[in-house]
């Protein structure tokens, strides 16, 4: 998906980027990009706060998708998709975002349009994610995003 490699690019890392590298990696940017040291013009100013809202919203990103974290909540992930029904779903710029019966949400990248035409057409939506989307694309948790915001 674009939005990950332009974040990963942005804050100069790898897909094989571990948290604590790219924590590193975020403090150092935003130690360079921080508002408070643009006060010699109110222009630079201004572009300073946009760049480090950028990065913050690029760290967040990448850390909720990040293998680590995803590892973390594995067990509720395969509770999820093992046992609640799929309530509803939206894609949109092969981004399929799934919304459980148990109050649980994933969004899955890169998802070809195919795919969720097959989903769309399938006789069981639930057997046929479970088979071909659950666990080929890269996911993160939104319930949380809306639990923790």
């Amino acid at each position: 998906m674009k939005k990950i490699v332009d974040y990963r690019k942005l804050l100069g890392v790898t897909e094989a980027v571990e948290l604590q590298e790219l924590k590193s990696t975020y403090r150092s940017l935003m130690k360079a990009w921080h508002p408070d040291k643009f006060q010699d013009s109110e222009e630079s100013k201004l572009q300073a706060e946009e760049k480090s809202k950028t990065i913050i919203e690029a760290y967040h990103f990448l850390v909720s998708i990040a293998p680590e974290t995803r590892a973390q909540s594995l067990a509720e992930y395969t509770a999820t998709t093992g046992n609640a029904a799929i309530a509803d779903f939206e894609y949109k710029s092969q981004v399929l975002r799934v919304d459980f019966t148990d109050g649980n949400s994933y969004e899955y990248f890169d998802v070809p349009r195919a795919v969720y035409v097959k989903l769309v057409n399938a006789d069981s939506p639930g057997r046929f994610a479970r088979r071909h989307i659950y666990n080929e694309y890269v996911y993160r948790s939104t319930s949380k995003l809306v639990a923790t915001a």
